[in-house]
């Protein structure tokens, strides 16, 4: 396998099988049709077998303590300075504001635009998990820091990251993660990320139609591509709840299918975390399912795709 990074563009008109079909009728339930751990059983993991079992079980494992103090100070210190210039001309489409507010809730392409999180997406650490898991090489599809501030930090609600991958990027099969590293701690009261263990098993069509240029509302308040309280109050009585609370330099790893959300952060204390969509390069994007364009570039790589070679130059 060739480790060089390359750039592969992709014909925006090419179209697969559209194997878990969404947001075209009523909202329905069915298995997964893909894997979700696709080394081969024989091999050793990076990590703790029983956490990759773990992580085949319920969809998500938390890693305490991955990076330093040292290390997630730098992060810390690079996240403030993104956040204070995120409004200027060449950053401001790539952040995202808290509704009503002009407080930072997400901004997108950090590899791009911060050497930091450049070295930080290639660490050993992060992608060579997520290679170890997908079993191919891995590039970005998604990289953002989501900030949720004291007080106004609005919720995310429950949502299956690959829903909307697939129907609005055209993304064909389960085969990303991602991996969200803690900048400050996540504790019980300032909007955790909650996941729903074993919810990767399920794909939840959503109802709905996909609304044209939909992430520029998307991503302040998703109201498409969520599913149906039905399904939720379902799985939710099956599987609980876990809500993950972690120290600054944790690691949270949850399949592209987990269903996840948060609350709100009503606490003085913000809640800062960057992630990483780790895809594999035999999954990359083709032409949406939906009747819309290609979402922007920062929110899904198709024409700028690097296969990454895991370092630990951080």
């Amino acid at each position: 396998m060739n480790n060089t990074a390359s750039r592969h563009p992709i014909d925006q008109s090419h179209a697969v099988a559209d194997t878990y079909p969404s947001r075209k009728g009523l909202s329905s339930i069915t298995d997964r049709q893909d894997p979700v751990i696709y080394a081969p059983q024989n091999s050793t993991p990076p990590i703790d077998p029983s956490q990759i079992e773990q992580f085949e079980q319920q969809g998500f494992i938390v890693l305490d303590n991955i990076f330093s103090s040292a290390e997630i100070e730098a992060l810390q210190d690079e996240s403030a300075r993104l956040r204070s210039t995120a409004s200027n001309d060449e950053q401001s489409e790539k952040a995202y504001t808290e509704p009503g507010h002009h407080e930072v809730r997400s901004i997108f392409s950090l590899h791009e635009n911060s050497t930091v999180f450049k070295k930080l997406m290639m660490d050993e650490r992060l992608a060579g998990l997520a290679r170890y898991i997908l079993n191919d090489q891995v590039y970005i599809h998604q990289s953002r820091l989501n900030y949720k501030p004291g007080f106004i930090g609005k919720e995310f609600f429950w949502h299956s990251d690959f829903e909307t991958w697939h129907v609005e990027d055209g993304m064909p099969n389960m085969r990303a993660l991602s991996m969200s590293v803690t900048l400050t701690e996540n504790h019980a009261h300032n909007g955790p990320l909650m996941l729903i263990p074993g919810s990767h098993k399920k794909f939840i069509a959503c109802e709905g139609k996909t609304p044209r240029q939909h992430h520029l509302a998307s991503l302040k308040k998703q109201e498409y591509g969520v599913p149906s309280n039905e399904h939720l109050s379902m799985l939710v009585e099956k599987q609980g709840i876990t809500t993950v609370t972690s120290k600054p330099g944790s690691v949270i790893v949850f399949d592209c299918n987990t269903l996840h959300g948060s609350n709100g952060n009503i606490t003085p204390h913000p809640r800062a975390n960057v992630f990483f969509v780790y895809n594999a390069l035999s999954n990359k994007v083709a032409k949406p399912f939906c009747e819309q364009p290609p979402r922007p570039e920062y929110l899904c790589a198709r024409s700028n795709i690097k296969p990454l070679t895991p370092s630990r130059s951080f």
